[in-house]
């Protein structure tokens, strides 16, 4: 059962409005220099963007890469603020970046993927944040794990902090994809199922990791009734020190803005809604179905693991699973299914079945 969160709502926090979405943060990944900034923002500004971001500390894989400016970024950004009426935003990793942040007001935070999946430094940011008012946006941590996204919202909020969103920019994979980081936007309809009031933005920038994927995620974000996009987007993309090919001008981003189609929530229309009454109905039938095939399989897992000890066979039989693996996703194919997604369920179903032969 879901816990608890206490949360302002998005139209309240000063810089955002709902309708109409989606609501857009945009920046460069990094700030380089305070012309690429200004630059920049500059070019967002004219295309009615209110919300500046830009990384100041860049958590980097191997050292000696470009890590970012530092605090003296943070100078620059409070010139964005100052000269375009822009709000303005950044990452934090550690109690030290709040701290230059707060010192220079800042007006919203976002805690990065590794950094979520750590909770001694979420725990950390939580209570440098103690008695702020400053929004906080948590990226999903790099695996594919809800609750540990969950726990770092309730560790924001249990030390006050009550402007929280999400920023939902996929997971890292060992499978080979065309994106950068696996969509499975099952996380964030979960989340979004769980705690209906959370502000959920979209990453397509990280998500999809070139520019000819961002549309195509915006979309599909939108589609499923995300809030708003967090985008990056830099004066000249070619000369970014970091994540040059995930980047956007100001002039590309505004174009793949307006092409998006963004829908109701609902309808009043009744032709509509019966419409859809009776294919959830349809729904329903078909998921008591999965329950019922599901539980019948579980009770002959069960009998097949009697049988392996009453005959001193090893629970797990690797070919056998590999084999019954490659059909389903053959069959999966032939339907038209994903056939990641299926592996996922299939491994799912296939831990359980071994958890009831050990029994």
């Amino acid at each position: 059962m879901a816990s608890k969160l206490e949360l302002v709502p998005l139209n309240e926090w000063g810089f955002f409005h709902l309708p109409p979405r989606p609501c857009v943060v945009a920046g460069p990944c990094s700030a380089e220099s305070e012309e690429q900034v200004m630059q920049t923002a500059r070019g967002l500004k004219e295309i009615g963007i209110n919300v500046f971001r830009a990384g100041i500390w860049k958590p980097r894989t191997h050292p000696g890469c470009f890590e970012g400016v530092g605090a003296r970024g943070l100078d620059w950004l409070e010139r964005v603020r100052s000269e375009l009426g822009m709000h303005i935003c950044t990452e934090v990793a550690n109690e030290k970046h709040v701290a230059e942040c707060l010192k220079h007001d800042i007006d919203m935070v976002w805690i990065g993927a590794r950094t979520t999946a750590n909770p001694f430094l979420v725990q950390e940011i939580a209570e440098a944040l103690r008695g702020t008012d400053i929004p906080v946006l948590v990226k999903n941590p790099v695996n594919p794990d809800l609750d540990l996204w969950i726990g770092a919202l309730e560790r924001l909020n249990a030390q006050g902090v009550r402007k929280i969103g999400v920023i939902h920019r996929g997971v890292s994979t060992v499978n080979k994809i065309k994106y950068r980081n696996a969509p499975q936007w099952e996380m964030a309809v979960e989340l979004r199922a769980r705690y209906p009031e959370l502000p959920v933005f979209a990453d397509p920038s990280h998500m999809g990791g070139k520019r000819e994927y961002l549309f195509e995620l915006s979309q599909r974000a939108m589609d499923l009734g995300l809030d708003g996009l967090m985008l990056e987007s830099h004066c000249d993309p070619s000369c970014a020190l970091s994540d040059a090919a995930q980047q956007l001008t100001p002039a590309d981003l505004i174009a793949l803005l307006e092409s998006l189609t963004v829908r109701d929530a609902t309808t009043e229309d009744e032709r509509f809604n019966d419409n859809l009454r009776q294919l959830r109905a349809q729904i329903d039938v078909l998921d008591e179905n999965l329950i019922f095939t599901l539980a019948s399989r579980m009770k002959v897992s069960r009998q097949i693991g009697d049988l392996k000890k009453a005959n001193s066979v090893a629970i797990v039989q690797p070919n056998r699973w590999d084999e019954v693996l490659e059909r389903v996703v053959v069959s999966a194919s032939s339907y038209g299914l994903d056939t990641d997604f299926v592996k996922r369920v299939f491994n799912a179903i296939h831990e359980a079945s071994v958890a009831e032969q050990n029994k």
